[in-house]
């Protein structure tokens, strides 16, 4: 009996570059964390039947409507997002409410990243993300197919 009956298939950078697509995502009216969860799983390419864990595999993600995102609770003044400004004293807090006002895109960015990996391969796959406030994005001559999330499920989703 042949023991060896299939291989595991690991594709190339090269390879994965020709299976890419254009996903578009509306977040109206979507929960910051699950939209996050849901795109951080599109963008690694986990929901391809060849995912190589090592390659750029995902997709292309546009979400729309970033400024139209809900938090759960009371998260929208209460969560708290810090950064520092590299002079001394210069630790600056800000809440996802002004956020939306000033960057409504970085809300989501940050969300996604933070649940990616922390590797080179993470800050690769984040560029194929691209966030915008409004319904309006440049991608069109892309072909975006639009993605309902509520098919998307994390174990074995079929876009």
């Amino acid at each position: 009996m042949n023991t060896l009956s299939y291989k595991t298939i690991f594709r190339k950078n090269e390879e994965t570059e020709k299976t890419k697509k254009w996903l578009l995502i509306d977040a109206e009216n979507e929960l910051l964390g699950r939209l996050a969860s849901k795109v951080a799983y599109l963008l690694r390419g986990k929901h391809k039947p060849d995912f190589t864990p090592h390659t750029d595999a995902g997709d292309n993600v546009i979400i729309v409507n970033a400024d139209k995102i809900r938090f759960s609770g009371k998260k929208m003044n209460k969560k708290v997002y810090v950064r520092h400004t590299t002079y001394p004293g210069g630790q600056r807090f800000s809440t996802p409410k002004e956020m939306l006002i000033k960057k409504p895109g970085f809300v989501i960015e940050h969300a996604v990243r933070k649940m990616l990996p922390t590797t080179r391969l993470s800050r690769q796959v984040i560029k194929n993300l691209h966030v915008y406030a409004d319904a309006k994005h440049p991608h069109e001559a892309q072909q975006p197919k639009i993605v309902n999330l509520k098919n998307i499920k994390e174990r074995g989703a079929k876009i």
